[in-house]
């Protein structure tokens, strides 16, 4: 048999997934078996309260390819896709959820791609039959809007983290170290000659989804605001429509009253006035402060992740502690 040249990594960020991790298992490892490459499995655990760790740690003394990212808390998907990807050895990475919505088997098909010369796979779903109506439409507002508002990145409707990165994709991406993360955005920002296959959405396998609309409606605001500057320009274009207006509007009340007198009935109109303006500036000030708080963050020069442990049954230091251990 003909060794393994490469190294496959697949990248799956975890957070209190330990109620499909013996479906993850069964269904990823036949197919990683069929890989022309070597590969291993690097799970982030992005701060989970249940046992999933504990149950990671146990599978890796059956499957030395598992490498463990214990993060100290919770510090979001982004974030932990990005420890992922940091401590990764592949010639080639995959990041996959662990939920099993995008089916596993496309990593045979993302690899075989790669080996012929793509820089980038892009596994994009068909259909969100999965999702509610509301988040359907909502979606599809979102991606319409978003491509055509951003200054200069474009994304795929419908495609999500699940996709193959070579090295030097994965090494383009790490440079990309701003704290407020959108990685749709950032993962179509960097280039790379890129194939896009396609897929049906699946059900979860087991648990519950950690996103409810909230979440994602900030998601969606992170997305706009990391790749447009949008949304600060329209104030100053409606100021502008305002301010003409208002002298329109000014002129016609001191020719009226010059002409016909002062006309006392009108407050309502002013009180309705007022509050409507009031309201936009209540809107364009927190539009800016959206901004404002992005710079925040990033002077700020925190981490995007801190590492309580690294797991890894290929390291040497490990193997020796595990050996004390027993």
């Amino acid at each position: 048999m003909a060794e393994k040249k490469f190294l496959t990594s697949i990248i799956i960020p975890v957070k209190e997934e330990s109620e499909g991790l013996d479906i993850l298992f069964s269904r990823l490892l036949p197919i990683l078996d069929e890989l022309p490459t070597n590969y291993e499995l690097v799970f982030v655990n992005d701060g989970s309260t249940d046992n999933t760790l504990e149950l990671l740690i146990e599978k890796q003394k059956s499957i030395p390819q598992i490498k463990i990212i214990d993060l100290s808390r919770n510090f979001g998907k982004e974030s932990a896709l990005y420890a992922g990807f940091a401590n990764c050895n592949g010639d080639a990475a995959i990041s996959i959820d662990a939920d099993l919505q995008d089916p596993p088997e496309l990593i045979l098909e993302m690899v075989h791609y790669w080996l012929e010369g793509y820089e980038v796979v892009t596994a994009v779903r068909e259909n969100r039959d999965t999702d509610s109506l509301m988040k359907k439409r909502s979606a599809g507002v979102f991606y319409k809007l978003i491509n055509k508002i951003s200054d200069d990145t474009k994304l795929t409707p419908n495609a999500g983290d699940y996709r193959l990165l070579n090295r030097a994709a994965i090494n383009a991406f790490l440079e990309l170290k701003e704290k407020v993360r959108f990685n749709k955005g950032l993962l179509s920002w960097i280039g790379f000659k890129e194939k896009i296959i396609y897929h049906a959405r699946e059900d979860r396998a087991a648990g519950k989804t950690k996103w409810n609309y909230w979440k994602l409606f900030k998601f969606s605001i992170d997305g706009i605001t990391s790749f447009s500057k949008t949304p600060l320009e329209v104030w100053s274009y409606l100021g502008v429509i305002i301010a003409i207006s208002g002298f329109l509007y000014g002129s016609f009340i001191v020719f009226k009253s010059i002409l016909f007198g002062v006309n006392v009935p009108g407050y309502p109109s002013i009180i309705t006035f007022l509050l409507f303006f009031s309201g936009l500036q209540m809107i364009g000030i927190g539009m800016l402060g959206q901004y404002i708080g992005r710079i925040f963050i990033e002077t700020k020069q925190r981490p995007l992740y801190i590492i309580r442990k690294i797991y890894d049954a290929s390291d040497e230091k490990y193997n020796n502690h595990q050996n004390n251990i027993a």
